[in-house]
């Protein structure tokens, strides 16, 4: 199923048939939608109006959090200029106001625009009030089938799901990385690094870059490294057979095996260059290693060997 279709079924209540997730309502329908609804899953009550500022950008926060919730919990919406007599009696002195009621009283609420991260955990303790546990969100759930995509080597499809959750979150730093691996393992360098260059830079100098950008990163910067090296396979091997010091090809053929798939024996020839001479130019070999291991990512079968055996020559 695809990103729009996952936010569909979930919008339209076809989740866990949970019915109708959001919907507006009134002071005549309150008791029904929001009271009575409220005595087997947690309701929401989001009370704002049209020339609310802030309220353009929690409503759409709210929906999103709810439709990922996946059934968990509901949203009534209330046009506070259209219901006084309800915002009157519900005491709304300012909107955005959200109150949450469960089992028909009031359990939890909020006033004023909060940042998405606070909503997501609103609506988390409001799912564990209600004795629901929240699963993967449709995003989550779309980034799981990219990635599946993309390790059977379905680069186009992956390549598409990519796309569909970046049409709804430009930012998705895992989204931005896959569609970065994709097209780094479909050849076309140019566009997967103009992709990456679209994902935002830590906020502190200190924070850490996120493992599949550093995943993404590596795989790209060693296609580009050894583009074109493909065809010099068969030159490179003769040279390292004719003179098995002749660290530079066997370097060289080392990128080129990696290129072409023979991702073990590119490590086979960096682990014999460490072996035999650790130093040349500078610990190139044992740098090369880091960054195929950065590239495989971390609990690969071959990153896992890789660093023992690097591991071994460089402390025994």
């Amino acid at each position: 199923m695809s990103m729009d279709q996952l936010i569909g079924a979930a919008r339209d209540g076809a989740a866990n048939g949970a019915g109708t997730l959001i919907k507006d309502s009134d002071t005549k329908s309150f008791v029904a939608d929001v009271i009575d609804a409220s005595q087997t899953v947690p309701v929401i009550v989001d009370f704002w109006a049209t020339w609310c500022g802030p309220c353009k950008t929690l409503g759409p926060a709210l929906e999103k959090a709810v439709i990922e919730a996946k059934g968990a919990v509901r949203l009534v919406k209330i046009d506070v200029d259209k219901n006084q007599p309800l915002a009157q009696q519900m005491r709304i002195q300012s909107i955005p106001a959200v109150y949450a009621f469960f089992q028909g009283r009031p359990v939890d609420g909020f006033v004023g625009a909060v940042p998405e991260s606070q909503i997501k955990s609103f609506v988390a303790k409001l799912a564990e009030l209600g004795g629901a546990e929240l699963g993967p969100s449709p995003v989550e759930e779309a980034l799981e089938q990219a990635d599946a995509a993309l390790e059977a080597g379905d680069h186009g499809t992956a390549s598409a799901i990519y796309n569909q959750v970046l049409a709804h979150e430009p930012a998705n730093v895992t989204a931005l990385a896959g569609l970065t691996r994709a097209l780094t393992a479909a050849g076309e360098l140019k566009r997967a690094r103009e992709v990456l260059a679209r994902v935002p830079a830590p906020k502190l100098p200190e924070t850490s870059v996120a493992p599949a950008v550093a995943k993404a990163t590596a795989a790209l910067e060693l296609a580009e490294q050894s583009a074109g090296a493909v065809g010099q396979l068969g030159e490179l091997q003769a040279k390292v057979a004719a003179d098995p010091k002749d660290w530079q090809s066997r370097y060289d053929l080392a990128l080129a095996l990696y290129a072409s798939g023979e991702q073990e024996k590119a490590l086979d020839e960096l682990l014999e260059i460490v072996q035999r001479n650790r130093p040349w130019n500078e610990e190139a070999a044992r740098k090369q290693l880091v960054k195929f291991f950065e590239a495989l990512g971390p609990a690969h079968p071959l990153t896992l060997s890789g660093r023992r055996r690097l591991s071994s020559l460089l402390f025994r």
